[in-house]
């Protein structure tokens, strides 16, 4: 059966609306040129990495990518975070590309990219540790329940995906992958990368969630509502609104 949840007035006007627009995209696709493309990675490699506290500005993010250039002030975790997720980026691309069946190992291989020269001990690896999350009240389970945890999000996903409108079905997983918090580290980044090789399976461009105190303030209490109260339907209005705004920022550069 479908994730119960209540659907909202606005999230059914939003999936209608995001329905429109992205036939509008799929019928001049081929006006989306490869420098609308990077610069919309470029863009979401910096406000992911933002959000998980990472300094670099977005043109200096630019800069350690395309010009392999280094930021005086900056530490190279942070060079490295932002070229692992661009990496990453491209990894789901091509994943999408080649009609991959989605799998368990995908969300490893994606969590060993986040921490490749950074953490290689726990790259793609389950955690073996109990963890907390700074500022949130939500307790991720025991280490040994994760990977009972993420083989039972996959055989979720495997029913839920031919019923789900795909913007829900990327918004659950994100959610669920970041609840149980299978890794170390690198939990939110590889959720949001998993919630956009989800849409891009399916024809969507890449999914930006703001990195801004503001914007992520509200991305963090809508997970926080998730997990405490499992309530999502403000989670996944959230990232139906990001979805939306999305699509029309790239109808909108190509006319």
């Amino acid at each position: 059966m479908p994730t119960d949840y209540p659907r909202s007035k606005s999230l059914t006007a939003l999936l209608s609306e995001i329905d429109e627009r992205k036939a509008q995209l799929d019928a001049c696709r081929d006006s989306v040129s490869s420098q609308i493309i990077d610069a919309l990675n470029i863009e979401y490699t910096y406000d992911s990495n933002r959000i998980e506290g990472n300094t670099l500005t977005l043109r200096e993010t630019d800069l350690v990518i395309n010009k392999g250039l280094t930021i005086g002030g900056k530490s190279m975790q942070e060079h490295l975070e932002a070229v692992n997720h661009y990496e990453a980026i491209q990894s789901i691309r091509e994943i999408s590309s080649a009609d991959t069946t989605f799998s368990e190992k995908i969300i490893k291989d994606i969590h060993a990219i986040i921490l490749q020269g950074i953490d290689r001990q726990n790259a793609g690896i389950y955690r073996n540790v109990p963890v907390a999350i700074s500022g949130s009240r939500h307790i991720p389970p025991q280490p040994w329940q994760v990977p009972v945890l993420m083989e039972q999000l996959l055989a979720w996903y495997t029913e839920q995906e031919p019923i789900l409108h795909p913007v829900v079905l990327a918004a659950e997983m994100h959610e669920r992958i970041a609840t149980i918090h299978p890794f170390i580290d690198g939990n939110g980044r590889t959720a949001r990368l998993v919630m956009n090789l989800i849409l891009m399976q399916r024809g969507y461009l890449v999914v930006n969630i703001a990195g801004d105190t503001e914007s992520r303030l509200a991305y963090y209490n809508a997970l926080e509502k998730c997990n405490l109260e499992d309530e999502k339907g403000d989670f996944i209005e959230l990232i139906a609104r990001y979805v939306l705004k999305s699509l029309c920022g790239v109808l909108d550069m190509v006319g």
